[in-house]
């Protein structure tokens, strides 16, 4: 017997997309909320030791936004080649 097995063909994809293409999105709120949490865990929940880490969460929460940069076109270049793709066809006994 032969431990080789066959190797998975995934079924032909209609529409062909990339999430995401320009990476991990800047999230600059995340420290602080962790350092709230952090306070929270450690000091029981009290508001009062955990008050200026709050604030300092709230005024990031409250802030502008950041304005978000302009995405990639891969998606509409793929859309463009989708007439040019060949899938291969099953094999029928």
């Amino acid at each position: 017997m032969s431990l080789s097995q066959k190797p998975i063909r995934l079924p032909p994809l209609k529409v062909l997309r990339v999430r995401n293409p320009n990476g991990k999105q800047d999230r600059p709120c995340v420290s602080i909320m962790s350092s709230v949490l952090a306070c929270w865990a450690s000091a029981g929940y009290s508001t009062a030791g955990c008050a200026q880490v709050e604030q300092a969460l709230r005024q990031c929460m409250d802030g502008p936004q950041p304005s978000k940069p302009r995405g990639t076109d891969i998606n509409y270049h793929l859309a463009r080649f989708k007439d040019r793709l060949t899938y291969q066809e099953k094999k029928r006994k």
